[in-house]
Order: C-alpha cells, then sequence, then structure tokens
C-alpha cells in the first residue's frame, strides 16, 4: 500500500507545472524569449568551431591542388613531347616544331599543316597555360636542307605560374623524352623524377 501511494505521489508531482518564481504576467513573455532560437554565445561556439575547422582544411586543399597541378604539368610535358614526335613524323622536312603553337590548330579550320598541325589543345598550343603552369617549346640545333630550316632538338619546359601557390617544380624534356624537375620551380632540370 505505501508504495503505490509512493508511485501515484511521484506521478502526479511530475505532472504538476513546474515552480516558478515569476509573475503569471511574467511567465508568457520569458517562454516566448526562451523559444526563440540560439543565444549569442551558441553563435559564437558554432562560428567558432567553424574557423578552426577552415583553418585546418584550406592548407591541405591547397596542397592537394598544387600536387594535382604538377602532376598535369608533367602528363602535359609527355603530352607535347609525344606531339613533337608525331610532328617529326609527319613533317619530315621540317624536323620538330619549334613554336608550341605549331602543334595546335582548330580542327574546324581545315587539314593540318606545319604551321597548324592539331596534335594538342589549341588552347595549350595558344596560351601555353595550363593548371597553374606555363609551357614552352624552346627551338634547339637546326641544320638547312634545301634551303629550309629544319630543327633537329627542341626543349619542352614547364614553370608554375607563382611558384609555391600553383607548382613548386620546373619540369623540363627533349627530344629523348625523358621529363626532368628543377625543385626550384624554374628551367635548370637535373633532376630525374622518383
Amino acid at each position: 500500500m505505501k508504495i503505490t501511494k509512493r508511485i501515484s505521489l511521484c506521478l502526479s508531482f511530475r505532472s504538476a507545472a513546474p515552480l516558478s518564481f515569476r509573475s503569471a504576467a511574467e511567465e508568457p513573455a520569458f517562454s516566448a524569449q526562451a523559444d526563440s532560437g540560439f543565444t549569442l554565445i551558441e553563435l559564437l561556439i558554432v562560428m567558432s568551431i567553424m574557423l578552426i575547422l577552415m583553418a585546418l582544411a584550406v592548407p591541405q586543399m591547397l596542397k592537394l591542388k598544387k600536387h594535382a597541378n604538377e602532376l598535369s604539368a608533367e602528363q602535359t610535358l609527355r603530352t607535347i613531347g609525344q606531339a613533337e614526335i608525331s610532328y617529326n613524323s609527319a613533317y619530315p622536312t621540317n624536323g620538330f616544331a619549334c613554336p608550341l603553337s605549331a602543334l595546335g590548330g582548330d580542327p574546324k579550320s581545315g587539314a593540318p599543316t606545319p604551321q597548324a598541325s592539331q596534335l594538342i589543345d589549341p588552347e595549350l598550343a595558344s596560351s601555353g597555360q595550363k593548371s597553374g603552369y606555363t609551357f614552352s617549346v624552346n627551338c634547339g640545333t637546326k641544320v638547312t636542307i634545301n634551303n629550309q630550316d629544319v630543327y633537329t632538338s627542341y626543349e619542352i619546359t614547364g614553370v608554375p605560374q607563382a611558384v609555391g601557390k600553383t607548382g613548386d617544380n620546373g619540369y623540363c624534356s627533349d627530344e629523348n623524352n625523358i621529363v626532368k624537375i628543377d625543385p626550384t620551380g624554374g628551367t635548370n632540370c637535373t633532376q630525374s623524377i622518383q
């Protein structure tokens, strides 16, 4: 009997209205304030947590972007090297293409020519820029055959547009199509890619 009285007393106490020291006129205004949303402190805490997370995430994202640019630059150098070999096969009387623009050209403009061989992306050929790097083809040695200059060597370079931001390494390649790097971001490429 005592146990049932205690249970019923506890249940009736829980269902009773909470104790309040406010007057009846103050109670509705207070409950409207309490349900209105987040407090300023809560918002500041959430914002500070977001700022800390961003401070940790942004440098990592920039590092990943820089690494992706470097991988793209290495592959672009190989692509230009393969285009040079194709150009030399297609136009043996010219040798290798000396300006980068000779490897480009718009396929809609007609058949390929030695000045627009359509072997690489026209945007890359005209601007020399891709994924934060600037590419160029430097003329090597040339010989004159039948009153025409024939380039027998070349050097392709790819350097970051902003060293440390778009990439760290400079890349170089020649007619042997072996890519080397310059860790300072220039064109003094002496190290082999590992």
